[in-house]
């Protein structure tokens, strides 16, 4: 299996890059050690704006013009998923609880919310009351998710505290109504948290090295 194409490194704008989105024009990302979600210009790579979360920005996804932020709170470590509206903060008033209270990181398909379960192996589809309308097992931990032309890709791994990562699709349609194709497309040579496409690249975090990544599927 061939490796990703690594396009591009930058210093992320905070310790710890946990997770990312794309809203279009603006690179998200939220950091497990500041508890901040950044927004970055990828042209210029600066920080425009800035937002403390109400907890650790464990998952981020564009829906519209917002964001949608799957946050650690509490000593309990409750999973929230959290309403910020750039330019304007976090709404305190809304907030959407995990199912089984647990997940890290966010897709969002066009219509539906979806949250990851990285020791399950899960993706579960959740509707605008948070509970399951879908679930989609995997063959691997999952610590990242995005869709890209009605796709799903995850990074994955089976075990977290090695280089062995890979870009997995998932083909949602392929089974009708039974399970969903997976297929290991690529592997990525390092530990990567979260995921995003700009529309011609993938972007992840090297947490541990405090840095993000652009890359393509295979070089």
């Amino acid at each position: 299996m061939k490796n990703v194409h690594e396009l591009q490194r930058w210093v992320s704008p905070a310790p710890k890059p946990q997770s990312l989105a794309w809203d279009g024009a603006t690179l998200w990302m939220g950091s497990r050690e500041t508890k901040r979600v950044y927004a970055i210009n990828p042209q210029t790579w600066t920080v425009g704006a800035e937002y403390a979360a109400p907890g650790t920005p464990y998952g981020l996804v564009a829906v519209g013009n917002e964001l949608r932020v799957l946050c650690s709170e509490g000593a309990e470590d409750h999973r929230i998923v959290r309403r910020l509206v750039p330019g304007t903060g976090f709404d305190a008033t809304w907030r959407l609880p995990c199912p089984d209270d647990t997940g890290s990181q966010l897709g969002f398909d066009g219509q539906r919310l979806h949250v990851s379960q990285w020791y399950p192996k899960k993706v579960v589809r959740v509707g605008d009351d948070g509970k399951i309308e879908r679930v989609i097992q995997g063959p691997h931990g999952i610590c990242g998710q995005v869709f890209v032309d009605g796709m799903l890709y995850l990074v994955t791994t089976d075990a977290e505290e090695t280089n062995e990562y890979w870009l997995t699709r998932v083909d949602l349609k392929a089974a009708g109504a039974g399970e969903p194709t997976w297929v290991d497309v690529a592997r990525i040579p390092f530990q990567a948290r979260a995921l995003a496409w700009d529309g011609t690249k993938f972007w992840t975090n090297h947490r541990e090295q405090n840095q993000i990544v652009a890359f393509a599927p295979v070089g």
